[in-house]
């Protein structure tokens, strides 16, 4: 699958200049060949913004019917993070659309992280693949692929995902060091790999992290695409202001066993990685 990573820059609180630099990611994707557009978290407001629960927009409405515009408008799949506001309760949601724009998946993340998104954003409350003719699509937002939850985006696979998508908004402390960031995703991501054929492709947002908890922050891009044998990808440019498009020609897992078939196969991969 070409898949275009899109690590644009999100300004906080600027729903409507995020949303115009999203469509014209989704429009210099599908020019450039790409299936589908991948987008980073919370693209609207910012992750973790203080104002989430006064701020967010329901799904479908106008902002996800923006970026549903943008699909149809350029015949391409397009998976993004958007603040979503449902029954009273504000979620972060990841959305994903198909050529027509139309809605085929809402994620809510479940594996917040509690001192700074816990005051934002109730905790999700489903798990779900889809099948399209580009193949089976599972997503995931950040940090439900961290190692402590990777039974969330092992779900997926077991629902048949040939390929995780995951919108992602990836910060660090002030004067960070590249090379303190990374590995965390490597390892999980590696993991799906190997017990499952499955790729993953994380992107997320580049910019200052101005309100909230890790005020002073920045969210640093460094988007990983980690093929089905967990070695190869490819790993975007790491940096504040380090806005980046790149379309990356993803393997994806060939159709195979589910259920009870996938679990014997897993605990047999299992069993050797042991060994």
């Amino acid at each position: 699958m070409k898949i275009a990573m899109c690590q644009m820059r999100v300004n906080y609180g600027d729903a409507e200049g995020n949303l115009r630099r999203a469509a014209d990611c989704i429009a210099r994707a599908a020019q450039e060949g790409a299936e589908l557009a991948l987008l980073p978290e919370t693209l609207d407001l910012g992750w973790a913004n203080p104002r989430a629960a006064q701020d967010a927009a329901p799904i479908p409405g106008p902002r996800s019917q923006a970026l549903s515009a943008a699909a149809r408008e350029n015949r391409i799949y397009v998976c993004a993070g958007l603040t979503e506001q449902c029954g009273g309760k504000t979620y972060n949601a990841a959305v994903l659309l198909d050529r027509e724009g139309e809605v085929r998946l809402v994620h809510r993340k479940i594996n917040l992280l509690t001192d700074v998104e816990g005051p934002c954003y109730q905790v999700g409350d489903r798990l779900a693949v889809a099948e399209t003719e580009l193949g089976v699509l599972g997503v995931s937002i950040c940090a439900d692929n961290s190692a402590s939850s990777l039974v969330l985006a092992e779900s997926l696979c077991r629902m048949g995902a040939q390929i995780v998508l995951s919108p992602c908004a990836w910060a660090v402390p002030p004067n960070c060091a590249r090379a303190y960031y990374g590995a965390e995703w490597y390892a999980p991501y590696a993991r799906l790999a190997r017990l499952y054929g499955v790729a993953t492709v994380g992107v997320s947002s580049v910019g200052p992290v101005p309100v909230g908890a890790w005020a002073g922050w920045s969210c640093i891009g460094s988007s990983i695409a980690l093929f089905p044998d967990g070695v190869s990808g490819v790993t975007l440019p790491y940096g504040e202001d380090a806005e980046t498009l790149r379309i990356v020609d993803v393997p994806l897992k060939a159709p195979g066993a589910l259920g009870t078939a996938l679990s014997a196969e897993v605990l047999r991969r299992q069993a050797l990685e042991r060994e």
